[in-house]
């Protein structure tokens, strides 16, 4: 037995949640911080070199992948992961940075981040987190009210996009079996005959991979095509479901609010309408496109999104916030009804009848961690407006960017910014050749580390026709100014006449 005159073996500076904790904390964090700022930054986005070079890199400064003995401590620790990220990683801030919907984190979202990793809160119980439970309950309300679905409304935090899209389809899934009178938690998928799942030919390929989860197998799912602005069809949507024969249950309509390629956004009113007229769910993927509603210039381009019964959406995408903080919103919250469950050590009956509940009845996970505390801390900062003279910088700039395209004859613009997304080419002198072209563009700046931009493959001739690989520009960075766009495309056509050249002397 220790005597109690025997000193404690750790001190309280050991635990984040302590006082003297928060002050390790603070102090950790500003070494680390030093460490980043003493560090060599690569001059572009990316560090320079082919990926096997600075990988093998950032391993060896990690030394062999062995538990030490004994620890470095925490400033040694922290100080060489500080320096190994910013050396040998992403710099998301960098104007040059415009390859996925992949934006720099708000400074003020990164320290409430650290504020809520320190309390280790749950969402699933009272008594893991009152307080993240009511922050996650108010920012429920303000992106219910945001989206208009109205005092029935509800939501949950996810751990992304592709599980918010899975979550919406489970609870479409359950919502078309009691329609049918059976309980799809029970009995499974062979209580729903021919489930089918409609979207976009260019909806989110995790569409698919939510069926697949659910036991709906992925041929569930089926493609309507797409017009010339890249948006579902309606009247595609209401042949496909007219011409379901026997034997086939549809499950849910998928609009996308913003396509991950060309930010398109279905019609949505007319595709609720469809939906209803058939008595099917409608799921809007709004990952990328919902914050748009921050924007008092583009909100109305989401008309209708007041009419889904379910909505994705990312604010990690147009929302500036460090990943995941991915919401899955319902416009009844009585649709949660199948994830309800009673645990003993959780959430027993008399606990949730005298207040003591969580929000594990919504979610597929148990424990869950505070995601919305950084999420609230930006819009309590920023506010609507401030949110949206963001998003409408970046739409600015990516219209700027589709003007400086049009203006180049060596480069062609495939698709214009509806949102904050510009898909363009390469032309090059010889057409049969464009497709490696481009691939050995993007190549070519990634090794440099000058610029990050995204490619993509684009059927721009209908269907059956070939696709053609192409370029991305996704612009999230509300500080970049055109100045910064127009040095970005010189950049590309610099590295497209580069390659042609290199292509020429290999020949001769």
């Amino acid at each position: 037995m220790i005597p109690l005159t025997e000193a404690p073996l750790f001190p309280p500076s050991l635990l984040a949640g302590s006082r003297e904790g928060l002050t390790e904390v603070y102090a950790a964090l500003g070494e680390a911080i030093d460490a980043a700022l003493d560090a060599r930054r690569p001059a572009g986005p990316l560090p320079a070199g082919a990926p096997s070079a600075v990988l093998a890199s950032a391993a060896q400064a990690l030394g062999p992948a062995l538990l030490p003995a004994e620890g470095l401590g925490a400033k040694a620790a922290l100080q060489l992961l500080a320096t190994l990220l910013v050396e040998h990683g992403i710099d998301l801030s960098h104007p040059r940075a415009a390859a996925h919907l992949q934006p720099p984190p708000l400074a003020v979202a990164v320290a409430a981040d650290t504020l809520a990793s320190m309390t280790n809160a749950s969402l699933d119980t009272y008594d893991s987190g009152p307080s993240a439970i009511a922050v996650e309950r108010w920012l429920i309300g303000v992106l219910t009210r945001l989206a208009g679905l109205g005092e029935r409304a509800d939501g949950v935090l996810t751990p992304g996009g592709s599980l918010s899209n899975l979550l919406g389809l489970l609870l479409a899934r359950d919502a078309a079996a009691l329609r049918l009178g059976v309980d799809a938690r029970q009995d499974g998928v062979a209580a729903l005959p021919g489930p089918v799942v409609f979207c976009s030919e260019l909806a989110h390929f995790s569409v698919q991979r939510a069926c697949a989860a659910l036991g709906l197998g992925e041929s569930a799912v089926h493609l309507v095509p797409t017009d010339e602005r890249w948006r579902m069809r309606p009247e595609a949507l209401a042949a496909a479901l007219d011409g379901l024969g026997p034997g086939r249950t549809p499950l849910a309509v998928v609009a996308t609010a913003g396509t991950t390629d060309f930010g398109s956004i279905d019609p949505l009113p007319q595709i609720a309408e469809i939906a209803a007229g058939h008595g099917i769910w409608m799921h809007v993927d709004a990952a990328y496109g919902f914050g748009a509603l921050f924007s008092e210039r583009l909100a109305g381009r989401l008309a209708g999104l007041e009419l889904a019964d379910s909505v994705t959406l990312d604010l990690h995408k147009i929302g500036w916030q460090p990943a995941a903080t991915s919401v899955l919103l319902v416009s009844d919250t009585t649709a949660f009804t199948a994830l309800d469950r009673e645990v003993a050590y959780l959430n027993p009956a008399d606990d949730s009848e005298a207040g003591y509940d969580g929000l594990l009845g919504r979610s597929l996970q148990t424990t869950r961690r505070p995601d919305a505390v950084k999420a609230a801390a930006t819009l309590l900062t920023y506010g609507r407006s401030g949110m949206g003279r963001m998003v409408d910088a970046c739409h600015g700039l990516a219209r700027h960017a589709e003007r400086r395209i049009l203006a180049e004859p060596e480069l062609e613009l495939v698709s214009p910014a509806a949102l904050t997304t510009v898909v363009f080419r390469y032309r090059g002198a010889d057409p049969s050749a464009a497709d490696e072209l481009n691939g050995a563009l993007r190549r070519r700046l990634l090794e440099s580390g000058a610029a990050l931009i995204g490619r993509t493959e684009v059927r721009t001739a209908g269907a059956g026709s070939p696709a053609r690989v192409c370029l991305k520009f996704t612009l999230l960075n509300p500080t970049a100014t055109p100045e910064d766009i127009d040095g970005l495309v010189d950049i590309v056509l610099d590295a497209g006449r580069t390659c042609e050249r290199l292509v020429e002397e290999s020949a001769a």
